[in-house]
């Protein structure tokens, strides 16, 4: 099953565009200037022109008014953030922020050109996973430094 977002962007050919010459998404459907769905492996992304007459951006003519459409954000697992953010700055992509080290990886938020974020994350672990996919209360970290557990709940650390 694939996974879609959807985005409402100021103009949907320049978002495919965008998608298309630096994610590495294709066009699967684009049968209108006013909606596009561009699939990279298993996400589909769903581009809506604010306002339209029909379909999903008709709800939003308000927002085609700002800067910025949608509040949405996605996120894109890759294996070399800097190689990553390098290519992509030197074309004239734009950053929310700079690269930051997290406990799920180094990650960095992409502007795309209707002001939806497009998170780009190279994961802290080999495979990442599956959000849900980790066992309830395994705590395996946290028992090697010394955290106890009582019914999957943390009840101390070291020997507190």
């Amino acid at each position: 099953m694939a996974v879609c977002v959807w985005y409402i962007v100021h103009d949907v050919a320049t978002s495919i565009d965008f998608y298309t010459r630096h994610l590495g998404f294709r066009v699967e459907v684009a049968p209108s200037p006013a909606f596009a769905e561009i699939p990279c492996g298993d996400p589909h992304l769903y581009l809506t022109g604010p306002g339209q007459d029909m379909g999903g951006g008709a709800a939003m003519v308000a927002a085609s008014r700002s800067r910025r459409v949608a509040a949405s954000a996605s996120t894109l697992t890759l294996e070399d953030l800097d190689a990553t953010v390098a290519r992509l700055r030197a074309a004239g992509c734009r950053f929310r922020n700079g690269a930051i080290q997290g406990g799920g990886g180094k990650q960095i938020l992409l502007e795309e050109p209707s002001g939806n974020l497009v998170e780009q994350l190279e994961p802290g672990t080999a495979a990442p996973r599956a959000p849900g996919s980790g066992t309830r209360g395994g705590g395996g970290r946290l028992r090697a430094a010394g955290c106890r557990f009582r019914n999957g709940a943390i009840q101390g650390v070291g020997g507190k």
